[in-house]
């Protein structure tokens, strides 16, 4: 059985879905993604004084890049021609709050691009802390917006 988000080849393999007849329209995507951890681990985020620099920074670098690179980590998800990525941090009492955005005039939705995007912005944020706080947790990843394409918007926190 196939519906539209999953395609077989004649073999019965899954294959790549061909969205070529689908219309090309503005879509945008958001995702959030938290890292929760120590109050000392998230004020030594804020003062900056981590040892491996900016943590931030660095995790906002990361995520831009692993919404470009989405196409390379996801099986049979398609190569798309994004044209912005936003990825914000901001170091809470006792969390890092990630809201990773993305667009792109397509044929097909950028949902996978910002949930990568916010998911290896977790991770960095993780592997640039975990020399002090082994127990930091990468919670609630999830899409909470999208708009464009044939199902239209969907919003949620």
């Amino acid at each position: 059985m196939t519906d539209e988000f999953t395609h077989f080849d004649a073999r019965g393999q899954a294959a790549m879905v061909d969205v070529g007849s689908k219309p090309v329209t503005e879509r945008t995507a958001t995702a959030r993604a938290r890292v929760v951890m120590q109050r000392g681990t998230a004020a030594l985020i804020r003062s900056g004084g981590a040892k491996k620099g900016d943590v931030l920074g660095v995790a906002r670098i990361a995520g831009i890049m692993a919404a470009k690179r989405t196409s390379d980590l996801i099986p049979l998800c398609h190569p798309l021609p994004i044209s912005a990525v936003s990825v914000e941090l901001t170091a809470a009492d006792d969390a890092v709050e990630i809201a990773a955005t993305v667009r792109t005039t397509g044929q097909t939705g950028v949902e996978m691009e910002a949930l990568t995007a916010a998911s290896v912005a977790a991770l960095t944020v993780y592997d640039m802390c975990k020399s002090v706080d082994r127990g930091m947790r990468i919670e609630a990843l999830r899409l909470t917006h999208k708009a464009g394409g044939k199902s239209g918007e969907f919003t949620q926190e």
